[in-house]
């Protein structure tokens, strides 16, 4: 009996481990790249290039957000799901944007270490 004790301890020990390590592993979700296209009335198409390790559901680059210079939240784009065999992967947003906003910040988040990664600041192009 101690010894199916001691053997269920340690599978417990050595799965929380596992677990734990694999969050660390995933790291933050970074920003890589950020293209911005004018389309008219300071209306913006976002397109943001993140990679983070994803591991699955429990681990993942789950949003991307927008920031004005004062680093008030001006839109966010929610990723459904993991991209676990798609790294990096780009998404995009069609934003309209406030005067006088001039740069943008984007920042990536996961769904352990929040928004911990690379971040880009951005300067808006004219609108058409």
């Amino acid at each position: 009996m101690k010894n199916n004790v001691k053997a269920m301890f340690f599978s417990v020990i050595t799965g929380m481990f596992l677990l734990s390590s694999n969050s660390v592993l995933a790291g933050d979700a970074n920003v890589l790249g950020v293209k911005v296209d004018p389309l008219g009335e300071r209306q913006y198409r976002i397109a943001v290039t993140l990679s983070h390790g994803d591991t699955g559901w429990d681990h993942y680059a789950n949003v991307w957000l927008v920031f004005d210079e004062d680093g008030k939240l001006i839109g966010e784009r929610v990723l459904h799901h993991p991209h676990v065999n798609e790294q990096p992967f780009t998404r995009s947003l069609t934003l309209t944007i406030p005067e006088p906003v001039r740069l943008i910040t984007i920042k990536g988040q996961d769904s352990v270490h929040g928004t911990d990664g690379k971040m880009m600041v951005v300067e808006l192009p004219p609108s058409p």
